[in-house]
Formats: structure tokens, C-alpha cells, sequence
């Protein structure tokens, strides 16, 4: 049986971290949000405290210039830095720094890993990866349109994007384009890294989302690529390589989300449970009401599974486990359990829930877009029930860990 018991030295990481939120990120999230040069300057002077106090990119190990431990230990600490949007970016941890690093540190050359790795993890260069795009549908990658054509010793790059998240001010991206037609599906794709100020690379704009539209960082991007001409050097892994390489990008991505919506989760749920201790109606406290008891059970029992689920995949991705079915699990499982206790915490706090004064209401925005992102919710189960079938049919019966 796994034991999930917190390590002394992950406990004392912890503490450090929540004292550090408490005292400079909450405080700070007003100013944040305003997406200024301000704000950057203010982010800047968060960066260096953290790096001062030795929990810098806690995602990555120390041969890449992060602090990481593994994804246990690193799951332990996310779902308090979680608690807070700008909390990732502050520790040298968001999305997609993080997915493009890693790849980056699994497949990059040396020369790649001097040029763009290092650099990227330091805190020194932003990056974007790019995907998605509008004309085909995101949850089947094969049919991706994007070519790169082959001419000497440069690939000429061609094709639509978006959603290619923190575009604006960055310095290079990663995109996914289909090399070879002819071959098999899973075949076709190659990722290249493409420098953003490379000629023809066209950010078209900052795609609203949700109602925001975001600075750098924040942005989801439509972006043309038009006869982008980059070397062939740039290819990370090998030619044909994208399907795999984005597979493993995207599995450990989707666990990040998950570990930082157990911090969101739990925020939200505590400050259900504060508010409906101080708010009276209808002669007495919110919390002597039975559906506002209900509720504030079922989030419990919801926020401590998916806990547990995130966890157990993290504890078999440091066991060099296949956690395919555990990701897809908690990636739809934490999605819903995100909204929900997000959407019970507004309607505890009734209109003011709805406002912008409190955090509420932009961590309810941008709950609705983790049932998308990194992969439709209906994808995910599918991925799940094909799997247990497939255990079924060879005549066996599925194990519970």
C-alpha cells in the first residue's frame, strides 16, 4: 500500500512556501491583476525572493536549473501554490514554461538545452507551445494542418494556430507541424522550435477569453506562420517524433493543472466554510442550513479523492509506472470537482460570490476551461473505459490500486 505521509523535509518546504504566499502573493493579487508594467515589475521582485530563499522551478531538477525533488514532492507543494493564479509564475512553475521544459530537457540537444533550456528555466526567456488550431479538432492532433517543408538545411514553416498560451513577449515557441504526409499517422509530426521574431511569424492577436484577454504571460494567441523559415537543427528528437513528444509533454502537463486545482479546490472551500459561519439569514448562521452542511460534505469527500488520485499518479509517474488511465482519472475527475466546489462557494456567498471582490469569480472562469484544455473531459473518459475494456476482453478482470 502507497503511504501518502508528508516527508519531514517536504512538510518544512511546505511551511516555507505557505508562509511566502501568505506574506507576498495574497497581498499582491490585487496589484497583479492589473497586468501592468507595474505588475511585471512586482513579479520580478517575487521572482527574486523565491530564488533567494532556494524553492525556485520546483518542477524540474537541479541538472536544469530547478529544485525539483520528483513529482510527489512537487505535487505536495503545488497544490499550495495553486492557491493563487500568479502563485505558479512567481515560483518559476506555469504552464507552458513547464511542459516546453521538460521536453526540452528529454529530447533538446546540448546545444538546445544551452540555447533554450537553461535560459527557460532560469526565468531568463518565456516561451509558448503551439498546437492547437482553429480549423481541426484539438482533441485528435492527427488531422493538424501546420506543414513544415524541408528546404536544405531549413524547414519552411506554413499553417494557423491558436491557442498557443503566453505568445505575446516571448522568445520562441514549439510548434507541432506535420513533416511528412505520406507517413503513418503518428508519424507526420515533428516539433520545431521557432524564435518568435522570426520573419512570418504572425501573431495575429490575444484571443479573449472568457472576457480577458491577458498580457504576455496570460495570452492565448492566434498566431500565422508564413513561409517561417527556421534551421533544421531546431528539430527537438527526430524528425516524426511530434505525436510521442507531445504525449509526453502533455501527461505530465495535465497533472500540473490538477496538482494546482487542489489549491484552488481548497481555497474556494475555505472560504465557503468561513463565510457561511459569519453570514446569518433567516435567524441563524448559513452553516446550520442542511444544504450548506451538504454541501460543504460532499466538497470535502470530492476534494479529498481527487487528492488522493492526483497522488497516487504522481507516485506511479516516480516509479516509472505507465499513468495514462490515473491522468486521464483525475484530469476530468479534478476538472469537475474544481467547478463544483468553486460554484458552491459562489452561491454560499450569494451575490457577492459573483463579484470581483473576491477571488471567486475569476477562479469560476477559468474552472470552465479545465474541462477543455489538455483534452476534452469525454476524451479522457473515453481513454479510461477503452482501457479497462481492453482488460476485460483478454479475459481478466480490472485491478484497483
Amino acid at each position: 500500500m502507497v503511504s501518502f505521509t508528508i516527508p519531514p523535509d517536504i512538510r518544512e518546504d511546505r511551511r516555507k512556501v505557505s508562509e511566502f504566499m501568505n506574506e507576498h502573493v495574497y497581498a499582491n493579487e490585487a496589484a497583479l491583476t492589473r497586468e501592468d508594467d507595474a505588475a511585471e515589475a512586482l513579479m520580478k521582485e517575487l521572482q527574486a525572493k523565491v530564488k533567494a530563499m532556494g524553492m525556485w522551478a520546483p518542477f524540474i531538477g537541479p541538472e536544469a536549473g530547478g529544485s525539483g525533488r520528483g513529482f510527489l514532492p512537487y505535487a505536495y507543494i503545488n497544490e499550495i501554490i495553486g492557491r493563487s493564479p500568479f502563485a505558479q509564475r512567481v515560483f518559476g512553475c506555469q504552464a507552458p514554461d513547464t511542459g516546453n521544459s521538460e521536453i526540452l530537457l528529454l529530447y533538446g540537444t546540448p546545444e538546445q538545452k544551452e540555447r533554450w533550456l537553461m535560459p527557460l528555466v532560469a526565468g531568463e526567456m518565456r516561451s509558448f507551445f503551439s498546437m492547437t488550431e482553429p480549423e481541426v479538432s484539438g482533441a485528435d492532433p492527427t488531422g493538424l494542418q501546420t506543414r513544415a517543408v524541408r528546404d536544405g538545411d531549413e524547414w519552411v514553416i506554413n499553417g494557423h494556430k491558436w491557442f498557443s498560451s503566453s505568445a505575446l513577449e516571448s522568445n520562441f515557441g514549439i510548434v507541432m507541424a506535420n513533416t511528412d504526409p505520406e507517413a503513418q499517422a503518428h508519424r507526420r509530426f515533428s516539433m520545431i522550435i521557432v524564435p518568435t521574431e522570426t520573419p512570418g511569424v504572425d501573431i495575429a492577436r490575444a484571443v479573449p477569453v472568457m472576457g480577458h484577454t491577458g498580457r504576455g504571460w496570460t495570452t492565448h494567441c492566434e498566431i500565422y506562420y508564413r513561409d517561417v523559415r527556421v534551421p533544421v537543427t531546431n528539430t527537438l528528437g527526430n524528425v516524426g517524433d511530434g505525436f510521442v513528444i507531445a504525449q509526453k509533454r502533455l501527461g505530465p502537463g495535465r497533472i500540473h493543472h490538477c496538482m494546482r486545482w487542489l489549491g484552488q479546490m481548497q481555497r474556494a472551500f475555505e472560504m465557503m466554510c468561513s463565510y457561511a459561519l459569519k453570514r446569518h439569514a433567516f435567524g441563524g448562521p448559513l452553516a446550520d442550513k442542511q444544504t450548506v452542511q451538504n454541501w460543504i460534505a460532499d466538497s470535502v469527500a470530492e476534494i479529498q479523492a481527487a487528492r488522493l488520485l492526483t497522488l497516487h499518479a504522481a507516485h506511479k509517474i516516480d516509479e516509472g509506472l505507465d499513468p495514462r488511465v490515473e491522468i486521464s482519472i483525475i484530469k476530468f475527475f479534478g476538472a469537475k470537482v474544481l467547478h463544483d466546489v468553486i460554484d458552491r462557494a459562489i452561491q454560499v456567498h450569494g451575490a457577492l460570490g459573483v463579484t470581483e471582490d473576491t477571488p471567486l469569480s475569476s477562479m469560476y472562469r477559468n474552472a470552465r476551461g479545465a474541462r477543455i484544455l489538455d483534452g476534452p473531459d469525454e476524451v479522457h473518459r473515453m481513454v479510461v473505459a477503452r482501457r479497462v475494456l481492453r482488460v476485460f476482453r483478454e479475459g481478466a478482470v480490472w485491478q484497483f490500486e
